[in-house]
């Protein structure tokens, strides 16, 4: 590095670091330290003379000095403080311009026609081939945003990095183009990759939330599980009832004909026929209803196109659907699941027929104890009447000659 670039460097660094105002988070001393690099990197694989790098270098080190005053003509603010830097150092007027000239090749419309301005333009965009990019690409952002240059989304910032990348910016030095255009390329389809991850993402939200609005909202999902559970739960219970009683009566009955019935062969228990009879026919009658209650009704099984078209059958009910092919069945739930208010229909019609069942095995359930109760108190009856009035004469007949 000669004299006259290490004292640009120091002009620069103290120009950037104590006049630059702190919105400027890309157009800094770091993007100016990261363009130096980039530049002695090209250059180091290209033969060019002390006085062609030292150009290059001075112009890189003033090239974004004059954004101190403001965007607007920045180059040419920076310009001047190359001059006004350069002139009291002595240097050539002649040199002087002509690294003004290449200050003012970082213009982004600029088309460079020389090699030390094609160093320029590709160290200047070098940050493009960095891994980095992103987040440098985001101070720039950021900085645009700040200075009220431009207020983008990063949706609407990446679409425009992508579209940069495609139809604007081109790297100009054979270096670059050999040694950075693969990874600008790999950062192009990082942008790309997440352009089409966020659409795959909006995508699933619009989706989610078109089903969301089709499904049932969390009331309504409460309203129908707990129906339903307790309607299960009523007839689980019934159920529980009706064996209940089936199991007294049957054990009743087998009580009273393996005791009752072979004593009534014998002419002193007559009394004991008709009481024997009533607890019999009453134990039989509620082991009917019992078994009533709890007697399946059979369904055909069967249903048509024409049924699911017109929502008149509940898929919902094993008994509308047990004899019907798998194809058929899932081809009827497909339509039922496109369909909300035949769910809705579905689900109400399960609540309602559930409903009458309860109230039928209720129902019967309600007469077959009564039944039993009365035949309990018929039969008491009917025993303490035989034994109070028939029992003791019949007892002494039969023990006095």
């Amino acid at each position: 590095m000669t004299p006259i670039v290490h004292k640009a460097e120091q002009m620069a660094t103290d120009i950037l670091t104590n006049q630059l105002p702190s919105e400027y988070l890309y157009h800094n001393l770091r993007h100016t330290q990261r363009v130096v690099a980039n530049a002695l990197e090209i250059m180091e694989a290209m033969e060019l003379s002390q006085d062609e790098q030292e150009k290059v270098l001075l112009a890189l080190w003033f090239h974004d000095t004059g954004y101190v005053d403001g965007v607007e003509n920045h180059e040419e603010k920076s310009c001047e403080f190359l001059e006004d830097f350069l002139k009291n150092n002595k240097y050539s007027q002649s040199n002087t311009e002509s690294i003004c000239q290449l200050i003012r090749a970082t213009e982004r419309t600029f088309k460079p026609t020389t090699e030390l301005e094609k160093i320029i333009r590709d160290s200047d965009s070098g940050h493009f081939a960095k891994k980095d990019f992103r987040s440098v690409s985001e101070m720039l952002r950021e900085e645009l945003q700040k200075t009220g240059r431009g207020d983008h989304s990063p949706k609407e910032w990446r679409n425009m990095n992508i579209e940069f990348f495609r139809t604007e910016h081109r790297f100009f030095t054979d270096y670059a183009k050999e040694n950075w255009q693969k990874e600008k390329d790999k950062n192009l389809r990082r942008l790309v990759k997440d352009r089409k991850k966020e659409k795959r993402l909006i995508k699933k939200e619009k989706l989610k939330a078109e089903f969301k609005n089709q499904i049932p909202d969390r009331g309504v999902q409460t309203l129908y599980r707990t129906t339903l559970r307790n309607h299960i739960k009523l007839s689980d219970i019934a159920d529980t009832k009706s064996n209940i009683l089936l199991s007294v009566n049957a054990i009743i009955i087998s009580l009273a004909l393996s005791n009752l019935l072979p004593k009534l062969d014998n002419p002193s228990n007559d009394y004991l026929i008709v009481p024997t009879l009533i607890f019999i026919v009453f134990s039989i009658v509620s082991m009917i209803m019992s078994i009533s209650a709890t007697r399946p009704n059979v369904t055909s099984g069967t249903f048509t196109k024409e049924d699911v078209e017109k929502k008149k059958v509940n898929l919902l009910f094993f008994g509308n659907f047990h004899k019907m092919e798998l194809k058929n069945y899932e081809e009827a739930i497909s339509a039922m699941l496109k369909d909300k208010d035949y769910i809705y229909s579905s689900l109400t019609k399960d609540l309602y027929y559930l409903g009458v069942v309860l109230e039928r095995k209720y129902r019967i359930l309600r007469w077959t104890y009564t039944v039993f109760m009365i035949g309990i108190i018929l039969s008491v009856i009917s025993f303490g009447i035989a034994f109070h009035y028939y029992g003791p004469e019949r007892v002494l007949e039969s023990v006095v000659p």
